[in-house]
């Protein structure tokens, strides 16, 4: 089974917009294994920069940059199996490497 790994950016105004990733899954790992990893990653529990952890940001591209609503966390949402095709050229592996890389900001 793939991994899907689902999240979102929500801008001060609450405005939000969605992105699902489809990872292969080449080594089997476990679900609440990479979900672990995932989450002792997060910043208060739900919040991630993107281009920390190699995935694609979602702020808006078709307004600009408003330093009073806008900021670079994401929103982690779910991660699950799935049989989707995969969308991503990295695994899960790289993509739990990225993760293990980051530091939180405290």
């Amino acid at each position: 089974m793939n991994i899907l790994f689902c999240y979102k950016y929500r801008d001060g105004a609450n405005y939000k917009q969605y992105n699902e990733i489809v990872f292969s899954n080449p080594l089997k790992r476990e679900i609440k294994e990479i979900e672990l990893f995932i989450k002792e990653k997060l910043i208060d529990g739900s919040w991630f920069v993107a281009d920390d952890w190699n995935i694609p940001n979602q702020f808006f591209k078709e307004y600009m940059w408003d330093n009073k609503i806008d900021h670079n966390w994401h929103e982690f949402d779910e991660i699950k199996e799935t049989d989707e095709e995969v969308t991503e050229k990295n695994t899960i592996e790289d993509f739990i490497t990225s993760v293990q890389k980051t530091t939180l900001p405290w």
